[in-house]
């Protein structure tokens, strides 16, 4: 059974972008090295700082096999102009399919859900085979956490406060949600958290 994760770089303080969706000053671990990580995108090469974020990069391309998110994050990144660095089917939750999409010229499959998570997380699972079911943004990770279907939180944890943003657990219903002990790994900028959620 595939697992559903959510994996965010977070500030200090909590926010994985500043008011303005930006990821400029939590990215720094992915880009600021010289040990490269490549992804199914060239241009999005990764280039970290240490060799312990550098594995977990890899573990992570290699274990994802879908992806789910939102409609903001689609729009926010332009649909990765048609290849998502994953490599792997991309499932975005939306009230109405975007303009021009699908489309055919995509290296990355994109599938537009407009009946719920639960929906988009069985349509995933499915395409998955068994590998992992990344919860690509916040607000999926949330509505996620809420309806008791996330099997971890996974959190790069950059040593930085932002002071405002968009928070990774801003909107949460049904607390408190009870998590594992985490499985820690130290890199360099980044301390990489990885956490159970415990069922309820």
């Amino acid at each position: 059974m595939a697992r559903v994760v959510a994996n965010m770089s977070m500030s200090l303080d909590g926010f994985i972008a500043d008011p303005s969706d930006g990821v400029e000053q939590l990215f720094g671990w992915y880009f600021g090295g010289d040990i490269t990580v490549p992804t199914a995108d060239l241009r999005y090469t990764f280039r970290t700082t240490s060799e312990p974020s550098a594995r977990e990069l890899r573990e992570a391309i290699a274990s994802v096999g879908a992806l789910v998110c939102g409609r903001r994050l689609f729009d926010h990144t332009r649909g990765w102009d048609g290849t998502h660095p994953m490599g792997a089917p991309v499932f975005v939750v939306t009230h109405t399919i975007p303009s021009g999409w699908p489309r055919q010229d995509t290296q990355t499959s994109f599938t537009f859900v407009t009946d719920g998570i639960e929906s988009a997380l069985a349509q995933a699972k499915a395409a998955a085979g068994g590998k992992t079911v990344a919860v690509a943004s916040a607000s999926i990770a949330q509505q996620c956490l809420n309806a008791g279907l996330l099997d971890e939180v996974a959190v790069d944890l950059v040593p930085v406060l932002l002071g405002d943003g968009i928070r990774f657990f801003g909107n949460l219903t049904d607390t408190p949600v009870h998590l594992e002990n985490p499985r820690v790994i130290e890199g360099t900028g980044v301390t990489h958290l990885r956490y159970s959620v415990k069922p309820r």
